[in-house]
């Protein structure tokens, strides 16, 4: 049998969480070392679109948790029978879900850091 979910969803979003944790780390202590130099521009053409890795992430715990509601429903209309991987699955979903709540609230907060910075 195959197993129930993607874990590569999962470690995707857990992955972006670390990131941002580490970018905003960064750019506190950035702004402690210097707070009176401006920033400079960024390069946005080499590296990784973050409004594109965010949203595969996103579409990946939207996908996973469909994948339960169906595993879900299935159970209840007896076609699946081993209730361990409707479980499974239920679980797998609820912490990608809560993972992304995390990376909402981490992106919030570094957020509301640079609006409160000086210019």
């Amino acid at each position: 049998m195959s197993t129930i979910g993607s874990q590569t969803g999962l470690q995707q979003v857990l992955a972006l969480r670390q990131q941002i944790a580490e970018r905003s780390d960064a750019l506190q202590s950035l702004r402690n070392a210097q707070p009176q130099q401006t920033p400079a521009a960024t390069d946005t053409s080499q590296g990784v679109d973050f409004a594109k890795t965010l949203n595969d992430a996103v579409q990946e715990v939207n996908a996973t948790q469909k994948r339960a509601s169906d595993m879900a429903a299935a159970y209840e209309r007896g076609e699946v029978t081993d209730v361990a991987q409707v479980m499974l699955a239920r679980q797998e979903s609820s912490v990608a879900f809560e993972a992304t709540l995390q990376v909402r609230n981490k992106l919030l907060t570094a957020y509301q850091d640079i609006m409160r910075m000086g210019v």
